[in-house]
């Protein structure tokens, strides 16, 4: 049966099967005559993604299959569709002419593109990587890898579970490489939302990893690029080249160094806290994130770099400083910086334009856009040069000015170059002497046929007849058939249309021979001369990827200085202690949100590991404490980027990790509830402190019952306190318990946001004063979201029957009387007795954060028996 299906399958169909076999997991793109088209499965898929028709091929017999194609020219228009749609596309070309070939033309899959490995524009954001990763599972370490092959940047590193989570957060891969048998291993620890993409074992082998590197760079060792000790890193940089090559990626020499991501040069900060803080990525559709609010880079390489600094924060004193001191100067001198703005506008995405050329894939105009961008550079170098600024001075010497390169693009495109090749024009004039003599021959024929139907119409006396050209019979004389009596007999009559007749002579065909085989050649010698000037120009790649590294933290910088400018932001000072000063500190993203005239309410905040190690935030829902923990950490985060910050004021020892617990959030599709999630990601922070650490924590607790609650978030504060490292520490909540703990721990300190309360509402002050909050006016924001009257009566007489009964002591007084933690009970009952036995013998002093949660469960179970 099998052998007579094959007997039934058209050659085409055949050749098409051949190479589907070899890209089994791709959606095939098959081009045929002037269409790509896609069969089967493809097909139907393809047709779906794109809202194109879906036919059939050989329709009612056994080779009967679905059938969708779009015209070749549309590849950019429907390609990053498909690859967006998460698929992986493979392109196959004609590899011959097929005028020249009788029988089925030769085909091969020239390109595969996936979501992680695209260089076409349309599939790419400018101020955005599109990183494919890389992930190699060892015993005790994983190493990871990221290239973005449309750039040439290629970064690896190494860590724990919880750092290259961290980095897939950062760096958000389009797609990850991993081996086949590690799915559940990778999905248990970093989830389901990433596009995976599986290898073979053998491929992840440190030997097969460093000389597949070395071969690349053409090295003998890695020790250059400074990563030879991460050998999990390596082996997921090695998995990278394979899949390229695999992908037919062969033409990769603008991939010239890999980086290391140094885990100790950065502020640590977990993928909780890069979600909360949304710094570029929200879970919420409309939401402006951080990045929104500072990018104001006028290049793409900036763009990118901007994201990868807020990703990366700087933890050393002198490299921030000295981004600050480029920012002031611009500050100080804005027709400095209105000079460069000008010039970095000029300039294009040089990394993709370099990743084109590598790879053969520039088109002549490209090179006019290149040339026009390094000529924009030059001014920036001068002027660059002769800065106060000793960083910006440095820029300037390191700029290249690439003369010889601007200089060959000059003498060789045409400035008009077309989009295409094939269009003709693209080699300038007095660079071939056969190519200048062809265009001649080509041009004066064109205007011999000109001539020709001046005299032939003035001969025969036809004055509508002209001269045309179309593909079936070449040049042709056409005369309407109102005057085809006067047509000469000589003339050789081609074909007959409605109200005319086309003709053609001797003399007409002599010159068509003439012009026709003049601009084939001319088409030959410009690919063949274009395709020696794209080799010429790729020695070129290092210096102009310098430039453009160069150019983007220019940018980068003008763009501090230009968000400092408009939003009146200030430069902090950078001390060597454990001092946060914050000086009317504001929200960054929340102040532009705020509508005109309303003005945005400014709080200080000061934190060190002596006197105020804690501060204790009270106060009603809506009043803005998470506003005030969350614009702390940014303006921190602002600092060590470089930048200067919402304030009057700052003074800062340097920060090293940057810890938040911001509200509830589920995790039902892991099995997780609110609470769990709650104590795993307060648990991580509590294992990781430091005197350098900054920890918001925001409403610690509410997961469980009130009791519950307090208890947990008592003992958190308290761990935090004792806590030989001192971590500085804003701890935001609504149990009015906590405000006690300052009687007892020194350094925890009573904060509130104030609100005015009149009769019948509460007014939200937003402005953070000492001491602690009396009660959370919670039936007063129940009444502003429109809560029916009847609820709110109730509410307000259930309170008052609370708080008469409820005034006898202090939150400390019902534990000092017992000298427990947990003295919530009458203790007149056997199973209490039991607990109040169980937890005096507890040893505090060793117990770690998730023994103690493990005991508060015990503890609960035997309070529910009872």
């Amino acid at each position: 049966m099998a052998k007579e299906k094959a007997k039934k399958e058209t050659p085409l169909m055949q050749q098409y099967n051949q190479i589907k076999s070899k890209y089994p997991d791709a959606c095939l793109l098959f081009r045929v005559g002037d269409f790509y088209e896609t069969f089967g499965d493809d097909a139907v898929r393809t047709a779906k993604i794109l809202g194109i028709t879906l036919t059939k091929r050989g329709a009612g017999s056994d080779s009967e299959t679905e059938l969708a194609g779009f015209p070749y020219h549309s590849l950019n228009v429907y390609l990053p569709k498909l690859v967006r749609a998460g698929l992986r596309v493979a392109i196959c070309d004609q590899l011959e002419d097929p005028k020249s070939v009788k029988g089925i033309v030769k085909r091969g899959v020239t390109e595969l593109v996936t979501p992680g490995v695209a260089i076409n524009d349309e599939v790419l954001q400018s101020k955005s990587n599109n990183f494919l990763a890389s992930l190699h599972f060892s015993k005790k370490l994983i190493g990871i890898s990221f290239l973005d092959i449309s750039t040439g940047e290629f970064l690896t590193s190494q860590g724990n579970e919880e750092y290259i989570d961290k980095l897939l957060q950062n760096f958000k891969p389009s797609e990850i490489l991993i081996q086949k048998g590690n799915k559940p291993l990778f999905e248990n620890a970093f989830g389901k939302d990433f596009n995976l993409f599986f290898l073979e074992d053998w491929i992840f082998k440190e030997d097969y990893a460093n000389e597949s590197l070395q071969n690349h760079f053409k090295t003998n060792s890695l020790k250059g690029f400074g990563i030879d000790d991460l050998s999990e890193g390596i082996i997921g940089c090695g998995a990278i080249l394979y899949y390229l090559s695999e992908t037919q990626h062969n033409r990769i020499q603008h991939i010239t160094n890999i980086q290391r991501i140094s885990e100790e040069s950065y502020v640590w900060m977990d993928r909780f806290t890069i979600r909360n803080l949304e710094l570029y990525a929200s879970s919420n559709e409309n939401a402006v994130t951080l990045l929104d609010v500072i990018d104001k880079t006028l290049s793409p390489m900036g763009g990118r770099l901007l994201k990868r600094w807020l990703a990366l924060p700087l933890k050393e004193r002198d490299a921030i400083n000295k981004r600050y001191d480029v920012v002031e100067e611009f500050i100080q001198n804005q027709e400095e910086l209105q000079f460069f703005q000008q010039q970095i506008k000029r300039i294009s995405d040089l990394e993709r334009l370099l990743s084109k050329m590598a790879t053969n894939k520039i088109v002549p105009r490209e090179f006019i856009i290149l040339k026009e961008s390094l000529d924009a550079i030059l001014p920036i170098k001068g002027k660059a040069l002769s800065a106060k600024n000793e960083a910006l001075k440095i820029i300037g010497d390191n700029l290249n000015s690439c003369d010889l390169l601007r200089e060959k693009i000059t003498q060789t495109i045409n400035e008009d170059a077309p989009v295409a090749l094939a269009k003709g024009n693209v080699i300038a004039a007095g660079i071939n002497a056969e190519l200048d003599e062809l265009r001649s021959i080509s041009t004066s024929g064109k205007r011999y046929l000109e001539e020709i139907e001046a005299r032939e119409s003035e001969n025969t006396g036809i004055p509508s007849l002209k001269v045309a050209f179309n593909n079936v019979f070449g040049y042709y004389i056409e005369v309407r058939n109102t005057h085809k009596d006067k047509v000469p007999e000589s003339w050789i009559r081609k074909q007959t249309l409605v109200s005319a007749e086309r003709y053609i002579t001797q003399e007409l065909k002599e010159y068509e021979t003439k012009i026709l085989g003049a601009e084939e050649r001319i088409a030959k010698i410009e690919a063949e001369l274009y395709e020696k000037f794209v080799a010429w120009c790729s020695q070129y790649i290092q210096p102009v990827q310098l430039n453009a590294q160069l150019i983007a933290q220019l940018d980068c910088l003008q763009s501090y200085a230009q968000l400092a400018i408009d939003n009146q932001y200030v430069r902090p000072e950078l001390e060597d202690n454990f001092v946060l000063d914050i000086k009317n500190g504001r929200h960054p993203v929340i102040e532009k949100q705020l509508p005109v005239g309303v003005p945005y309410i400014a709080n200080d905040v000061y934190l060190d590991n002596e006197t105020q190690q804690i501060i204790m935030i009270t106060g009603p829902n809506m009043s803005g404490k998470s506003a005030i923990l969350r614009q702390t950490a940014l303006i921190v985060l602002l600092a060590q980027m470089g930048s200067f910050v919402p304030a009057d004021a700052v003074r800062m020892g340097v920060i090293d990790k940057i810890f938040t617990r911001v509200g509830a959030s589920d995790n039902i599709s892991m099995g997780e509830s609110t609470f769990m999630v709650e104590m795993n990601e307060t648990a991580s922070i509590l294992n990781n402190l430091t005197n350098r650490s900054l920890v918001l924590l925001d409403e610690i607790g509410r997961g469980t019952s009130t009791y519950d609650g307090i208890s947990i978030a008592w003992a958190i504060a308290e761990y935090i306190h004792e806590h030989p490292q001192k971590a500085k520490t804003l701890f935001a909540t609504h149990y009015h318990e906590l405000n006690d703990m300052y009687q007892n721990f020194a350094r925890i300190k009573n904060y509130n946001v104030s609100v005015k309360e009149t009769k019948d509402s509460v007014l939200f002050l937003r402005k953070l004063v000492p001491g602690g909050s009396a009660h959370s006016f919670g039936i007063h924001v129940a009444k502003m979201a429109g809560m029916p009257q009847m609820v709110i009566n109730k509410a307000q007489k259930v309170l008052k029957k609370l708080e008469s009964t409820s005034k006898a002591e202090t939150t400390q007084d019902a534990l000092n009387k017992e000298d427990v933690q947990l003295s919530f009970f009458q203790l007149d009952d056997p199973i209490l007795e039991d607990i109040r036995e169980e937890i005096l013998h507890i040893d505090i002093n060793t117990l770690t954060p998730v023994e103690a949660l493990m005991k508060l469960n015990e503890i609960q179970k035997m309070v529910r028996k009872k």
